[in-house]
Protein backbone atom coordinates (compact mmCIF):
# COMPACT_ATOMS: atom_id res chain seq x y z
CA UNK A 1 0.00 0.00 0.00
CA UNK A 2 2.53 2.68 0.99
CA UNK A 3 4.57 1.63 -2.19
CA UNK A 4 1.42 2.22 -4.39
CA UNK A 5 1.08 5.78 -2.63
CA UNK A 6 4.62 6.80 -3.67
CA UNK A 7 4.05 5.81 -6.79
CA UNK A 8 1.17 8.05 -7.03
CA UNK A 9 3.16 10.66 -5.71
CA UNK A 10 5.48 10.45 -8.35
CA UNK A 11 2.80 10.28 -11.19
CA UNK A 12 1.12 13.24 -10.11
CA UNK A 13 4.46 15.35 -9.72
CA UNK A 14 5.40 13.99 -13.61
CA UNK A 15 1.64 14.71 -14.94
CA UNK A 16 1.93 18.43 -13.40
CA UNK A 17 5.40 18.65 -15.17
CA UNK A 18 4.35 17.98 -18.50
CA UNK A 19 1.28 19.39 -18.39
CA UNK A 20 2.89 22.81 -18.44
CA UNK A 21 4.23 22.67 -21.96
CA UNK A 22 1.55 20.49 -22.84
CA UNK A 23 -0.83 23.35 -22.23
CA UNK A 24 1.43 26.33 -23.77
CA UNK A 25 1.58 23.59 -26.71
CA UNK A 26 -2.07 22.86 -27.30
CA UNK A 27 -3.06 27.12 -26.61
CA UNK A 28 -0.75 27.89 -30.06
CA UNK A 29 -2.20 25.20 -31.98
CA UNK A 30 -5.44 26.50 -31.02
CA UNK A 31 -4.77 30.04 -31.87
CA UNK A 32 -3.33 28.41 -35.58
CA UNK A 33 -6.88 27.03 -35.49
CA UNK A 34 -8.55 30.14 -35.39
CA UNK A 35 -6.19 31.74 -37.65
CA UNK A 36 -6.99 28.87 -40.36
CA UNK A 37 -10.27 30.12 -41.10
CA UNK A 38 -9.26 33.41 -42.47
CA UNK A 39 -6.66 31.83 -44.40
CA UNK A 40 -9.11 29.35 -45.97
CA UNK A 41 -11.41 32.05 -47.00
CA UNK A 42 -8.63 34.29 -48.80
CA UNK A 43 -7.43 31.04 -50.67
CA UNK A 44 -10.62 30.49 -52.11
CA UNK A 45 -11.93 33.76 -52.79
CA UNK A 46 -8.67 36.30 -52.94
CA UNK A 47 -5.86 34.25 -54.09
CA UNK A 48 -5.20 32.63 -57.86
CA UNK A 49 -5.01 29.06 -56.35
CA UNK A 50 -7.11 27.98 -59.03
CA UNK A 51 -5.38 29.36 -62.15
CA UNK A 52 -8.08 29.33 -64.71
CA UNK A 53 -11.13 29.54 -62.28
CA UNK A 54 -12.12 31.38 -59.47
CA UNK A 55 -14.73 30.92 -56.85
CA UNK A 56 -17.69 31.39 -59.24
CA UNK A 57 -16.62 28.41 -60.76
CA UNK A 58 -20.19 26.33 -60.88
CA UNK A 59 -20.51 22.36 -59.84
CA UNK A 60 -22.70 20.01 -61.16
CA UNK A 61 -23.09 18.03 -58.32
CA UNK A 62 -20.45 17.03 -55.57
CA UNK A 63 -19.44 13.86 -54.59
CA UNK A 64 -20.45 12.01 -51.21
CA UNK A 65 -19.16 9.77 -49.03
CA UNK A 66 -21.97 7.98 -46.21
CA UNK A 67 -20.73 5.09 -45.23
CA UNK A 68 -18.18 4.24 -47.79
CA UNK A 69 -21.13 4.32 -50.71
CA UNK A 70 -20.13 7.41 -53.14
CA UNK A 71 -22.46 9.42 -55.11
CA UNK A 72 -22.68 12.84 -56.31
CA UNK A 73 -25.79 15.34 -55.61
CA UNK A 74 -27.57 16.21 -58.35
CA UNK A 75 -27.38 20.32 -56.85
CA UNK A 76 -25.97 23.10 -59.53
CA UNK A 77 -23.76 25.44 -56.90
CA UNK A 78 -20.80 27.74 -57.18
CA UNK A 79 -17.81 26.60 -54.94
CA UNK A 80 -17.71 30.11 -53.29
CA UNK A 81 -21.36 29.42 -51.61
CA UNK A 82 -20.63 25.88 -50.71
CA UNK A 83 -17.46 26.80 -49.38
CA UNK A 84 -19.51 29.71 -47.10
CA UNK A 85 -22.12 27.23 -45.78
CA UNK A 86 -19.24 24.51 -45.30
CA UNK A 87 -17.15 27.22 -43.17
CA UNK A 88 -19.94 28.70 -41.01
CA UNK A 89 -20.74 24.90 -39.92
CA UNK A 90 -17.41 24.36 -38.88
CA UNK A 91 -17.08 27.70 -37.48
CA UNK A 92 -20.20 27.29 -35.11
CA UNK A 93 -18.99 23.47 -34.41
CA UNK A 94 -15.08 24.96 -32.91
CA UNK A 95 -17.41 27.73 -31.24
CA UNK A 96 -19.59 24.85 -29.52
CA UNK A 97 -16.59 23.04 -28.69
CA UNK A 98 -14.77 26.00 -27.19
CA UNK A 99 -17.20 26.50 -24.70
CA UNK A 100 -17.55 23.06 -23.60
CA UNK A 101 -19.70 20.89 -22.53
CA UNK A 102 -18.30 21.07 -19.21
CA UNK A 103 -15.55 24.30 -19.31
CA UNK A 104 -14.07 26.87 -21.76
CA UNK A 105 -10.72 25.64 -23.34
CA UNK A 106 -8.99 27.86 -20.72
CA UNK A 107 -10.39 26.97 -17.90
CA UNK A 108 -9.86 23.27 -19.29
CA UNK A 109 -6.08 23.68 -19.79
CA UNK A 110 -5.84 25.47 -16.46
CA UNK A 111 -7.82 21.99 -14.73
CA UNK A 112 -5.28 20.20 -16.15
CA UNK A 113 -2.35 21.55 -14.65
CA UNK A 114 -4.08 22.19 -11.52
CA UNK A 115 -6.12 18.50 -11.05
CA UNK A 116 -4.98 16.16 -13.66
CA UNK A 117 -5.48 15.10 -16.92
CA UNK A 118 -9.04 13.77 -16.92
CA UNK A 119 -10.11 17.06 -17.34
CA UNK A 120 -9.29 17.14 -21.01
CA UNK A 121 -12.39 15.50 -21.45
CA UNK A 122 -14.18 18.52 -19.83
CA UNK A 123 -13.82 20.69 -23.49
CA UNK A 124 -14.70 19.05 -26.67
CA UNK A 125 -11.82 21.58 -27.92
CA UNK A 126 -9.18 20.69 -25.84
CA UNK A 127 -10.20 16.87 -26.62
CA UNK A 128 -10.08 17.42 -30.06
CA UNK A 129 -6.53 19.19 -30.31
CA UNK A 130 -4.82 16.16 -27.86
CA UNK A 131 -6.69 13.53 -30.08
CA UNK A 132 -5.38 15.06 -33.52
CA UNK A 133 -2.10 15.59 -31.99
CA UNK A 134 -2.05 12.01 -31.37
CA UNK A 135 -3.19 10.72 -34.39
CA UNK A 136 -0.76 13.08 -36.83
CA UNK A 137 2.08 11.10 -34.11
CA UNK A 138 0.40 7.49 -35.26
CA UNK A 139 -0.08 8.97 -38.96
CA UNK A 140 4.09 9.64 -39.29
CA UNK A 141 4.95 6.95 -37.50
CA UNK A 142 3.11 4.53 -40.48
CA UNK A 143 4.25 6.85 -43.07
CA UNK A 144 7.83 5.84 -41.78
CA UNK A 145 7.43 2.17 -41.78
CA UNK A 146 5.42 1.93 -44.84
CA UNK A 147 8.12 4.47 -46.86
CA UNK A 148 11.08 2.12 -45.26
CA UNK A 149 9.41 -0.78 -47.10
CA UNK A 150 9.33 1.05 -50.38
CA UNK A 151 5.72 1.95 -50.17
CA UNK A 152 4.35 5.64 -50.84
CA UNK A 153 1.23 7.58 -50.22
CA UNK A 154 0.24 9.37 -53.07
CA UNK A 155 -2.87 11.81 -53.10
CA UNK A 156 -5.12 11.35 -55.57
CA UNK A 157 -4.56 13.33 -58.90
CA UNK A 158 -6.42 16.90 -59.61
CA UNK A 159 -6.80 18.87 -62.34
CA UNK A 160 -7.41 22.23 -60.18
CA UNK A 161 -6.54 22.89 -57.20
CA UNK A 162 -8.97 25.22 -55.68
CA UNK A 163 -11.40 22.22 -56.55
CA UNK A 164 -8.87 20.07 -54.86
CA UNK A 165 -9.22 22.68 -51.95
CA UNK A 166 -12.75 22.34 -51.65
CA UNK A 167 -13.63 18.71 -51.68
CA UNK A 168 -10.55 18.54 -49.06
CA UNK A 169 -12.28 20.59 -46.97
CA UNK A 170 -16.41 19.53 -47.90
CA UNK A 171 -15.25 15.79 -46.86
CA UNK A 172 -14.96 15.55 -43.25
CA UNK A 173 -18.48 17.01 -43.22
CA UNK A 174 -20.05 13.86 -45.38
CA UNK A 175 -17.56 11.32 -44.51
CA UNK A 176 -18.12 12.07 -40.43
CA UNK A 177 -21.88 11.97 -40.97
CA UNK A 178 -21.74 8.46 -42.95
CA UNK A 179 -18.77 6.80 -41.45
CA UNK A 180 -19.48 8.09 -37.88
CA UNK A 181 -22.78 8.60 -37.26
CA UNK A 182 -24.75 6.12 -39.69
CA UNK A 183 -22.04 3.06 -39.36
CA UNK A 184 -21.18 4.42 -35.23
CA UNK A 185 -23.83 6.16 -33.73
CA UNK A 186 -26.99 4.09 -35.27
CA UNK A 187 -25.68 0.17 -34.34
CA UNK A 188 -24.44 1.80 -31.02
CA UNK A 189 -28.14 3.52 -30.48
CA UNK A 190 -29.53 0.12 -31.47
CA UNK A 191 -27.64 -1.81 -28.79
CA UNK A 192 -27.64 -0.12 -25.98
CA UNK A 193 -30.38 2.81 -25.95
CA UNK A 194 -33.55 1.90 -23.89
CA UNK A 195 -35.73 4.61 -24.80
CA UNK A 196 -37.42 5.00 -28.32
CA UNK A 197 -38.11 9.12 -28.33
CA UNK A 198 -37.05 10.77 -31.03
CA UNK A 199 -35.34 13.45 -28.72
CA UNK A 200 -33.02 10.85 -26.90
CA UNK A 201 -32.35 9.16 -30.77
CA UNK A 202 -30.55 12.42 -32.20
CA UNK A 203 -28.85 12.89 -28.48
CA UNK A 204 -27.21 9.89 -29.01
CA UNK A 205 -25.75 10.33 -32.05
CA UNK A 206 -24.57 13.56 -30.93
CA UNK A 207 -22.50 12.24 -27.71
CA UNK A 208 -23.31 8.78 -28.03
CA UNK A 209 -20.87 8.17 -24.29
CA UNK A 210 -22.69 10.45 -22.71
CA UNK A 211 -26.66 9.57 -23.98
CA UNK A 212 -26.29 5.81 -23.79
CA UNK A 213 -25.78 2.87 -21.20
CA UNK A 214 -23.10 0.86 -22.58
CA UNK A 215 -22.44 -2.12 -21.00
CA UNK A 216 -19.74 -3.61 -23.16
CA UNK A 217 -17.28 -1.56 -24.23
CA UNK A 218 -15.87 -4.57 -26.25
CA UNK A 219 -18.22 -4.31 -28.75
CA UNK A 220 -18.07 -0.69 -28.82
CA UNK A 221 -14.33 -0.93 -29.72
CA UNK A 222 -14.71 -3.98 -32.17
CA UNK A 223 -17.60 -1.60 -34.40
CA UNK A 224 -15.08 0.87 -33.75
CA UNK A 225 -12.12 -1.11 -35.51
CA UNK A 226 -14.69 -2.60 -38.07
CA UNK A 227 -15.59 0.57 -39.49
CA UNK A 228 -12.46 1.83 -39.56
CA UNK A 229 -11.31 -0.64 -41.92
CA UNK A 230 -14.51 0.36 -44.24
CA UNK A 231 -13.02 3.96 -43.64
CA UNK A 232 -9.45 2.85 -44.74
CA UNK A 233 -11.06 1.19 -47.78
CA UNK A 234 -12.99 4.07 -49.02
CA UNK A 235 -10.01 5.95 -49.82
CA UNK A 236 -8.11 3.63 -51.99
CA UNK A 237 -11.44 2.46 -53.82
CA UNK A 238 -13.27 5.35 -54.23
CA UNK A 239 -13.96 7.45 -57.62
CA UNK A 240 -10.70 9.65 -57.15
CA UNK A 241 -8.60 6.75 -54.71
CA UNK A 242 -5.44 7.02 -53.04
CA UNK A 243 -2.39 4.86 -53.56
CA UNK A 244 -2.85 1.91 -51.41
CA UNK A 245 -0.35 3.03 -49.09
CA UNK A 246 -3.37 4.96 -47.78
CA UNK A 247 -5.05 2.39 -46.05
CA UNK A 248 -3.01 1.70 -43.07
CA UNK A 249 -3.39 5.01 -41.84
CA UNK A 250 -6.77 6.15 -42.90
CA UNK A 251 -7.58 2.60 -40.66
CA UNK A 252 -5.71 4.44 -38.00
CA UNK A 253 -7.48 8.01 -38.32
CA UNK A 254 -10.72 5.80 -38.43
CA UNK A 255 -10.25 4.25 -35.06
CA UNK A 256 -8.83 7.80 -33.09
CA UNK A 257 -11.23 9.41 -34.98
CA UNK A 258 -14.28 6.71 -34.17
CA UNK A 259 -13.43 6.40 -30.42
CA UNK A 260 -13.25 10.01 -30.22
CA UNK A 261 -16.98 10.38 -31.38
CA UNK A 262 -18.15 7.86 -29.28
CA UNK A 263 -15.82 9.28 -26.39
CA UNK A 264 -16.44 12.73 -27.09
CA UNK A 265 -19.28 13.27 -29.74
CA UNK A 266 -19.68 14.34 -33.30
CA UNK A 267 -18.08 18.23 -32.83
CA UNK A 268 -14.69 17.13 -31.92
CA UNK A 269 -14.69 14.08 -34.49
CA UNK A 270 -15.52 16.51 -37.21
CA UNK A 271 -12.73 19.11 -35.87
CA UNK A 272 -10.08 16.43 -35.94
CA UNK A 273 -10.96 15.61 -39.39
CA UNK A 274 -11.29 19.25 -40.57
CA UNK A 275 -7.71 19.52 -38.69
CA UNK A 276 -6.39 16.96 -41.04
CA UNK A 277 -7.94 18.48 -44.19
CA UNK A 278 -8.43 22.14 -44.00
CA UNK A 279 -6.69 23.18 -40.99
CA UNK A 280 -3.04 21.87 -42.39
CA UNK A 281 -4.50 22.64 -46.62
CA UNK A 282 -5.30 26.17 -45.59
CA UNK A 283 -1.94 26.93 -44.62
CA UNK A 284 -0.11 25.06 -47.23
CA UNK A 285 -2.18 26.57 -49.76
CA UNK A 286 -1.73 30.36 -49.28
CA UNK A 287 2.22 29.68 -48.07
CA UNK A 288 2.50 28.07 -52.42
CA UNK A 289 0.02 31.04 -53.42
CA UNK A 290 2.08 33.53 -51.53
CA UNK A 291 5.67 32.00 -52.76
CA UNK A 292 4.23 30.93 -56.44
CA UNK A 293 5.36 27.76 -55.83
CA UNK A 294 4.48 23.83 -56.02
CA UNK A 295 2.04 22.71 -53.81
CA UNK A 296 4.25 19.11 -53.21
CA UNK A 297 6.93 21.56 -52.33
CA UNK A 298 5.05 23.02 -49.29
CA UNK A 299 4.72 20.00 -47.47
CA UNK A 300 8.59 20.16 -47.04
CA UNK A 301 8.98 23.58 -46.55
CA UNK A 302 10.06 25.56 -43.15
CA UNK A 303 6.43 26.26 -42.06
CA UNK A 304 5.20 22.69 -42.72
CA UNK A 305 8.24 21.12 -40.77
CA UNK A 306 7.77 23.64 -37.68
CA UNK A 307 4.07 22.60 -37.69
CA UNK A 308 4.71 19.12 -38.06
CA UNK A 309 7.67 18.93 -34.82
CA UNK A 310 4.70 21.01 -33.09
CA UNK A 311 2.00 18.71 -33.36
CA UNK A 312 4.25 15.44 -32.91
CA UNK A 313 5.71 17.06 -29.38
CA UNK A 314 2.00 18.14 -28.27
CA UNK A 315 0.97 14.07 -29.16
CA UNK A 316 3.99 12.58 -27.48
CA UNK A 317 2.85 14.35 -24.74
CA UNK A 318 -0.65 13.80 -24.84
CA UNK A 319 0.62 10.07 -25.54
CA UNK A 320 2.51 9.97 -21.87
CA UNK A 321 0.14 11.84 -20.38
CA UNK A 322 -3.08 9.72 -21.20
CA UNK A 323 -1.13 6.56 -20.32
CA UNK A 324 0.34 7.97 -16.92
CA UNK A 325 -3.11 8.83 -16.31
CA UNK A 326 -4.52 5.37 -16.91
CA UNK A 327 -1.89 4.15 -14.97
CA UNK A 328 -3.20 6.60 -11.93
CA UNK A 329 -6.55 5.65 -12.42
CA UNK A 330 -5.48 1.33 -12.42
CA UNK A 331 -3.41 2.61 -8.93
CA UNK A 332 -5.99 4.26 -7.70
CA UNK A 333 -8.61 1.36 -7.60
CA UNK A 334 -6.49 -0.55 -6.22
CA UNK A 335 -6.10 1.36 -2.98
CA UNK A 336 -10.06 1.62 -3.03
CA UNK A 337 -10.29 -1.82 -3.59
CA UNK A 338 -8.19 -2.97 -0.39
Amino acid sequence: MKFIKCDLLKIDKLLRVIAIPYSALASVIFGMMIISFPIGAYVVFNSNVGKEINFQYPLDGVDIFLGGIGFKLPVHFEIGDGFIVMWCVYLVLFAISLAGPQRSLMKALSLVMIEGWQNIKNNALLSMITWFSILIVFSLIIDFIQHSFGINIEPPASQNRLIQFFQVSTSPLSEEVGFRVLLIGIPLFAIFSHKASLKHFFKSLWHPSKNLEVTNYKKVIALIITVAIFFGAAHIISGTPWSAGKFAQATVSGIIIGWVYFRYGFAPAVLIHWATNYFIFSYTYFISEMTQSSITDKFSDPFSNTLESLLLIAGGIAIVGITLNYIKSKKESTITQV
